[in-house]
């Protein structure tokens, strides 16, 4: 099993990179930090639930939710490269985690790095970054997998937010220092560690870095259509790796 948890983030790195607003808290969410986040709140919620139920009601539903890249038994193949049927794995596995300290980590990364983004970018454009990041990701560790994967976690979708966060602050002008520093030491621990799964991570990273790119520069003639474009990019390829990897892996 390979998991991909990421490691802890520096509140000070994102909250000085990327500017933000403090608007009244919500419904949503009472606490400060993740005030005006909602999208955030109930993606870590999602990501808690899955958890709890997968791990102490339901174990099975590690295997139905989770990354198989394939897994051909008698009569049955399991994984992406079996065919659009299975596909829905690169989706469910993101909210799949292998124990505690796997789930609390990336919890811990999500409401760190989340909520100043989701302020700056909007709801849907959040949503968006977040979901394509963690697609992108896991579609890179299915190509790459060689046939034997199982991964599950929402990593790849954390470091398209990490990816993210750096365009943002190159963008505002703030000082790059410590963002960088958080990215250094988080490639670090993502190449040190024999069961973190640094495909999903490179993918959402240069995926998040993308999308964030596409929101932040586009030009205020054009701006919805290019950043819609943008993320239409990042799908496609997505969808792309995904259909090279099924006709390789699923021959």
């Amino acid at each position: 099993m390979t998991g991909a948890a990421v490691g802890f983030q520096c509140p000070e790195c994102v909250r000085g990179g990327v500017q933000q607003s403090r608007p009244a808290a919500t419904r949503f969410a009472a606490h400060p930090m993740v005030a005006g986040a909602p999208v955030t709140v109930t993606l870590a919620a999602l990501n808690l639930l899955v958890f709890l139920v997968t791990q102490y009601l339901a174990p099975s539903w590690q295997m139905r939710l989770g990354l198989y890249s394939y897994v051909p038994v008698p009569g049955l193949s399991v994984g992406v490269a079996a065919g659009p049927s299975e596909w829905y794995r690169l989706l469910t596995s993101m909210f799949v985690h292998a124990g505690f300290l796997h789930v609390a980590t990336n919890l811990v990364s999500l409401i760190v790095l989340g909520p100043p983004l989701e302020r700056v970018l909007g709801r849907l454009r959040f949503l968006g970054l977040y979901l394509l990041s963690g697609l992108a990701g896991n579609a890179l560790a299915f190509l790459v997998s060689g046939g034997a994967l199982y991964s599950v976690g929402a990593s790849g979708a954390i470091f398209g937010l990490l990816g993210a966060t750096v365009v943002l602050v190159r963008f505002n002008r703030a000082p790059l220092g410590p963002v960088v520093a958080l990215l250094v030491f988080n490639l670090v621990v993502t190449f040190s560690v024999s069961w973190i799964d640094w495909r999903a991570h490179i993918g959402g990273l240069v995926a998040g870095a993308a999308m964030a790119a596409g929101l932040v520069y586009a030009p205020r003639a054009h701006r919805v259509l290019v950043q819609g474009l943008t993320a239409a990019a990042v799908l496609a390829v997505v969808v792309g790796t995904v259909v090279v990897g099924t006709a390789r892996l699923g021959g």
